[in-house]
């Protein structure tokens, strides 16, 4: 199984449609090994998320890498399209852009419950598939999405904080991975 963004942490599902998340179970005493497609989860590197479509090309994210992602109050993000689900005011989210250049499934993973789209040319593009993480992992939901080659801005809302890290530590970030490429 090949991932599309590392470090942008997405899933996948057979759910279709929603983006809820479950209950995370009491994991303290339990250590998680990741499948091979995850296992850069925990080496990410810092990015501050866009507000607008016109600054996301700073928020650039690389297929196959883990990024730590600071999120904005969603007040202050003009996202391309609406989010389906926004979160409430006080919540954060942000845009960071990304290029595909094999068709194929990609999985964008997150460590918290914010919602996911993946836009293009100004539209969303539909979600194939949602899952959680590993149980006892980091990784909170998995989003997948058929994709072709080109420029995409990845959007995050309703996230409830901005301090979230593969290791729930409060260092002001939401790690999120886009897998290392092509699922098929």
């Amino acid at each position: 199984m090949r991932m599309m963004v590392t470090t942008i942490a997405l899933g996948l599902a057979s759910v279709a449609g929603a983006q809820e998340t479950a209950p995370r179970p009491d994991c303290s005493a339990t250590t998680t090994t990741l499948p091979p497609e995850l296992a850069k989860w925990s080496s990410s590197v810092p990015r501050t998320a866009a507000t607008s479509v016109g600054t996301a090309s700073r928020a650039s994210l690389s297929v196959g890498q883990t990024a730590a992602l600071r999120l904005m109050p969603t007040s202050a993000v003009r996202y391309a399209v609406p989010p389906e689900k926004a979160g409430k005011p006080a919540s954060h989210g942000g845009l960071a852009s990304f290029t595909v250049t094999t068709t194929g499934t990609y999985r964008i993973a997150l460590g918290a419950g914010a919602w996911v789209d993946v836009v293009r040319d100004g539209k969303a593009v539909t979600s194939a598939t949602h899952a959680h993480g590993p149980t006892c992992s980091a990784i909170r939901k998995m989003v997948d999405f058929k994709l072709t080659p080109g420029r995409y801005l990845l959007q995050i809302a309703g996230n409830a904080d901005p301090a979230q890290s593969p290791h729930r530590s409060k260092n002001g970030h939401l790690v999120e991975r886009i897998g290392n490429g092509p699922r098929g």
